[in-house]
């Protein structure tokens, strides 16, 4: 059995997204502080967000982690850790240790291996350890083919370089053509054609 919790003030946090038709915040919270009580902690504070798990973002969940950094808590509970994060392994460990980092417990109340407290603590958090590197394994990867694919659209889907036929465009000019019509009949801009024929007259006066 795993040793009480020296914790006094907790916090509660729940979570529910815009998707998780007819599922309200507040039946969380409430079975959280009602479990709370039966442990005998004073709660000190309460978040609740309606966003998606996925975004770090939310004003709430970043709430708390202030709040931890300042100590205003021992522990935070929340209802699940999906429902804490679904940023993935990697930003969710990053959470935890910022927790950990300020002194701050953490509980989930329907996974109770998941707790900072408890028995199966260093195995959990190593586990997620070598997930989160695999993760950070698998995203360099992808960078890297990314970049590799980028390369390799540039090279085969470049805009190949239009030849300039200059004798073709100070024939046209000459034939009374205007530059509107001298780029339609060449495919080339009209500020080309123009700088071809003043280079080509500079060449006959020198």
């Amino acid at each position: 059995m795993a040793e009480p919790i020296p914790a006094t003030r907790v916090a509660i946090y729940g979570r529910v997204s815009t998707r998780d038709k007819g599922q309200e915040v507040e039946n969380q919270l409430a079975q959280l502080r009602e479990f709370a009580v039966r442990q005998g902690w004073t709660i000190s504070c309460e978040y609740a967000d309606h966003e998606s798990g996925a975004n770090r973002d939310r004003i709430e969940f970043q709430e708390m982690l202030r709040d931890a950094a300042h100590r205003r808590f021992d522990l935070l509970l929340f209802w699940s850790l999906d429902r804490f994060t679904r940023e993935g392994v990697l930003e969710t460990l990053t959470h935890l240790n910022r927790l950990t980092g300020a002194g701050v417990g953490y509980r989930s109340f329907t996974e109770p291996y998941f707790d900072s407290c408890g028995i199966f603590k260093d195995a959990v958090i190593s586990i997620l350890a070598t997930i989160a590197k695999q993760e950070r394994i698998r995203l360099s990867e992808r960078v890297r083919a990314g970049l590799a694919r980028a390369r390799s659209r540039r090279k085969r889907l470049g805009r190949p370089r239009k030849i300039v036929d200059a004798s073709k465009i100070a024939h046209l000019r000459s034939q009374g053509h205007s530059w509107r019509e001298i780029t339609e009949e060449t495919g080339i801009s009209k500020g080309t054609a123009q700088r071809t024929v003043s280079s080509l007259l500079q060449n006959i006066w020198i």
